[in-house]
């Protein structure tokens, strides 16, 4: 019996916004890393996320750990946008008494019905 040997293509593309995602699912790229960094298996992850396969995890997986600087880079620059728009979320809409405001908005709600 002979294996065939094909080359494998890394299961990851780059949205227009730049954020790289498994292939054909939502699931982005640091989502994978900081699940493996937690110390989940390349199965729990699989598990955790059911839109991707067992060989897409590991392949992620094998993307990451050959090009780990490059893709801790792009984990740490995803992260600091993700920090910058949270704080221009929370200058725009103040997250201090925001369950209040809802309980409060709701009990007039149903006050009027």
């Amino acid at each position: 019996m002979t294996l065939t040997m094909e080359p494998q293509l890394v299961p990851l593309s780059t949205s227009p916004e730049g954020v790289v995602r498994v292939s054909g699912t939502r699931v982005p790229l640091e989502t994978v890393i900081r699940a493996f960094y937690q110390g989940a298996t390349p199965e729990a992850i699989a598990e955790d996320f059911p839109v991707l396969t067992l060989a897409q995890v590991y392949a992620v997986l094998a993307y990451y750990l050959a090009h780990q600087q490059d893709v801790d880079a792009y984990v740490a620059e995803q992260a600091r946008r993700s920090e910058e728009v949270r704080l221009a979320h929370e200058a725009r809409f103040d997250p201090v008494g925001m369950r209040a405001r809802l309980l409060a908005r709701k009990a007039q709600q149903e006050s009027a019905a």
